[in-house]
């Protein structure tokens, strides 16, 4: 099974993407801002992480950045609102390996994990 880490500040969008990802069998856990994610992922080292980009403390870029740094391999989709495709180029740029334009779509998110991860 694999390992996703799902990372936003709203708890809404955490909880909603833990359920659909428990429901298509992912093993899942949460982080509340970039510098969260980053902790999080040296510790269990996800398969995934589908992140966020505007949140507080650390956003979604500056922690894609920090992940890379550790782990060249790291599988990263972002997810952001429309109107942030600036923001977009930057996180690519960074290493994400793919992005998801909210509202996010439950049969795209499983999508985009599985072809992420192979």
């Amino acid at each position: 099974m694999a390992k996703v880490l799902v990372v936003d500040d709203a708890s809404f969008m955490r909880m909603r993407m833990t359920k659909l990802l428990t429901e298509n069998r992912y093993e899942v856990e949460e982080a509340e801002n970039g510098a969260e994610a980053v902790a999080k992922y040296q510790d269990s080292k996800p398969d995934l992480v589908l992140m966020d980009i505007t949140m507080p403390v650390m956003d979604g870029i500056e922690a894609v950045k920090k992940i890379k740094e550790a782990d060249a391999d790291a599988n990263i989709i972002m997810c952001s609102a429309i109107g942030q495709q600036a923001m977009l180029i930057e996180a690519l740029k960074a290493g994400a390996k793919e992005f998801i334009v909210k509202p996010l779509k439950p049969a795209r998110i499983i999508e985009y994990i599985e072809r992420v991860l192979g």
